[in-house]
């Protein structure tokens, strides 16, 4: 998932050579405030006190769609605290808040060099991915995301570059299915709000759809009336309407459409898939709202343990859209350490031949980072919350 890209991969590359030159002669500030890289177990920055190995966490903890980083970031949190009390090589997590700006993650990728981190648990969006991930590519930072789903960033050539979900080149068609096939919708419109991800899986989904696109929109996520797109949608008469992008703007997108009449099905993408989407559009005009997500409900897993009970007692909340998987991307990390692999290159070099079963899945990545296609599952608003419905491929009948 995520953010619109201001940087080319060329300029970001640069910085990133830049950034590591600059590493040895420059020294970090310490810092509790999220966006600098404070600790979750220590507050100490660089290496680690003598036994102990610095991983990171980088989304957005902060900002409109935080909440997305948060579940990532508890996730992460609860893997690591469970090794540490294990026993043998401690492990530090290191936060680094992007706040879903693309344009600050080759500064935090810069710090996270800085602070001699060896392994990053995301980015967890497209875009802070796609500015951060050349930069822990020439350093050498193995980075493992839970959520970042644009299937341009497995086609890079990175080799520190893995992720334990699938993409969009399943979710986006997925979309399409259930509003062509399920719906059974004639005219659909599809927007997005023109960022790096939420572009992405529009464009597949308007593909897909070809024909049946009968109004295309892109909306500023930064604006707060978003009544043209909303004109238009009303104009071209549509009995479906797909929203890529998250769930910030997506309600708000959600609430003027309703205000203004449109009461065609409202189906997202997995970046929208949080109550908060409810809360801005109101529990009224939110009931019934679709999202798709290559995530299943970890809370009616039959294989992940005591996860969810561990994840309420260290957060204080019932784990969310993507907690677990992010949970599972920091375990590949921390069994690569309890096996004395503590440097980049050789936790990079573990990975290659792991296969790890997880909570959400089997884990096994392939020579571009990506794991095998996983399903694609649909939730809908019911009774103010997002609830699993099943897979789409059940739910079509394919």
């Amino acid at each position: 998932m995520r953010g619109p890209l201001r940087h080319t991969t060329k300029a970001v590359a640069i910085l990133g050579v830049a950034a590591i030159l600059l590493a040895a002669c420059s020294s970090s500030k310490k810092s509790n405030v999220s966006t600098g890289g404070s600790s979750a177990t220590s507050a100490a920055s660089g290496g680690g006190s003598k036994g102990t190995v610095k991983i990171g966490f980088f989304g957005a903890l902060t900002g409109p769609n935080a909440q997305l980083g948060i579940n990532e970031y508890n996730g992460t949190k609860l893997a690591v605290d469970q090794f540490n009390k294990k026993g043998g090589t401690q492990v530090d997590l290191v936060k680094y808040d992007s706040q879903g700006d693309p344009a600050q993650a080759p500064q935090l990728a810069q710090k996270a060099i800085s602070d001699k981190v060896v392994a990053i648990v995301g980015p967890a969006f497209s875009g802070e991915s796609k500015a951060a991930d050349p930069i822990f590519e020439q350093a050498h930072i193995v980075n493992v995301t839970a959520s970042a789903t644009n299937p341009g960033l497995a086609t890079n050539g990175w080799k520190y570059w893995h992720r334990v979900v699938g993409n969009d080149n399943a979710q986006g068609p997925s979309a399409a299915d259930f509003i062509s096939k399920k719906l059974a919708a004639k005219k659909v419109a599809v927007i997005d709000d023109n960022q790096e991800y939420s572009l992405g899986i529009a464009n597949i989904v308007r593909q897909t759809l070809g024909s049946l696109v009968a109004f295309s929109d892109h909306i500023d996520p930064k604006a707060q009336d978003y009544s043209a797109t909303v004109n238009g949608a009303k104009a071209a008469n549509v009995d479906a309407i797909f929203y890529g992008g998250y769930y910030a703007e997506g309600g708000r997108l959600l609430k003027q459409l309703r205000d203004a009449g449109v009461t065609a099905p409202f189906v997202s993408d997995d970046g929208a898939e949080d109550n908060k989407l409810v809360s801005t559009a109101g529990a009224a005009n939110a009931e019934g709202a679709y999202a798709t997500c290559p995530c299943g409900d970890v809370t009616q897993s039959t294989t992940a343990g005591t996860f969810v009970q561990d994840y309420k007692a260290d957060a204080g909340t019932d784990p969310a859209i993507y907690s677990a998987e992010a949970y599972d991307a920091a375990s590949v990390i921390l069994q690569a350490i309890g096996a004395g692999k503590t440097t980049g290159p050789d936790i990079n070099t573990y990975l290659a031949t792991i296969d790890f079963k997880g909570i959400t899945k089997e884990i096994k990545f392939g020579d571009n980072g990506d794991i095998a296609a996983s399903g694609i599952y649909i939730y809908k608003v019911t009774s103010g919350s997002f609830q699993v419905q099943g897979l789409v491929s059940q739910l079509i009948g394919s």
